[in-house]
């Protein structure tokens, strides 16, 4: 279930268990849900109020292939970074104990990759962890923060990770970025991934305000974080589209919402693009060869 990865800030994903509960706003347009769920019908998505939903471990050859990504790097001499869980969630209290031991031994196997675990459970980390007997010593460790409220939550519990098990790196996924987020230094992860929404299915995408990009990106540079902007999602801010409003077609125009006064237009993924103020962020943690 994937190879390389079609996510900016990684170059494969890994999928060994494939379902999800929705626990926070960011849910609200999951992808995975839409394609796993709504799509493929492999899988029944948990939610508020209709259960936990349904978990499944994916078959011996996707968890086979990082062992082919191991000996590819080995050749190339490199240590790609391997998404884990992008149709899941590592930490999900809904897993079997024993796929997360076996994810874990699958890792520690294949010590090239540097495996990113992002969660919205952040505060499961050190004890699903320990009970599967350590975090591999080539894991990151990251968190899912789309609004104050849940940096307020999840960023001190990614540290609380941090301080006791040492992952190789910590990260913060602001995407969807749905408000601006202020990050007290003593929590700011070593790597800031933002991203703005994208439509799923009957869900409909949420415009980001563009100071708040530039708000995590600065306050990154401040603190010597690294900062990585993944896209901007459906909408980009009028002053941006190069074109005259009445030179727009209807169909875009009729889009036009607006957050915090900035008249934000819908013109799709691919035509928002991924550059923040005429630049793209690109960086990545550094690791050791």
């Amino acid at each position: 279930m994937a190879e390389n990865s079609a996510i900016s800030w990684t170059r494969h994903t890994w999928n060994p268990v494939i379902g999800c509960s929705k626990v926070s706003p960011a849910c609200d347009g999951c992808y995975a849900e839409a394609m796993m769920d709504k799509r493929y019908h492999k899988v029944e998505w948990g939610a508020p109020g209709q259960g936990t939903g349904t978990r499944v471990k994916t078959s011996a050859s996707t968890w086979a292939m990082p062992f082919k990504w191991q000996r590819q790097a080995e050749k190339d001499g490199d240590r790609p970074f391997v998404f884990c869980a992008s149709l899941a969630d590592v930490f999900d209290n809904q897993w079997e104990p024993q796929w997360r031991a076996d994810a874990f031994e699958v890792m520690r196997k294949t010590p090239r990759l540097v495996y990113l675990l992002l969660t919205k459970r952040p505060q499961n980390i050190v004890k699903m962890a320990d009970a599967a007997g350590g975090l591999p010593e080539n894991a990151a460790l990251g968190a899912t923060c789309e609004d104050q409220a849940r940096a307020d939550k999840n960023l001190p519990a990614l540290q609380v990770a941090k301080v006791e098990l040492s992952p190789l790196f910590t990260f913060g996924s602001f995407e969807p970025l749905i408000s601006d987020i202020i990050v007290p230094p003593v929590f700011m992860p070593d790597w800031v991934i933002t991203g703005g929404e994208t439509d799923q299915g009957d869900h409909k995408a949420r415009p980001t305000h563009p100071d708040w990009f530039r708000s995590l990106r600065d306050q990154a540079a401040a603190c010597g974080a690294v900062y990585h902007h993944k896209q901007n999602g459906e909408f980009l801010d009028f002053d941006h589209i190069g074109m005259a409003w009445n030179d727009l077609p209807n169909s875009i125009r009729e889009k036009q919402q607006f957050i915090n006064g900035k008249a934000m237009v819908k013109v799709g993924k691919k035509r928002s693009g991924r550059m923040l103020d005429g630049v793209t962020h690109d960086a990545f943690p550094e690791v050791t060869a």
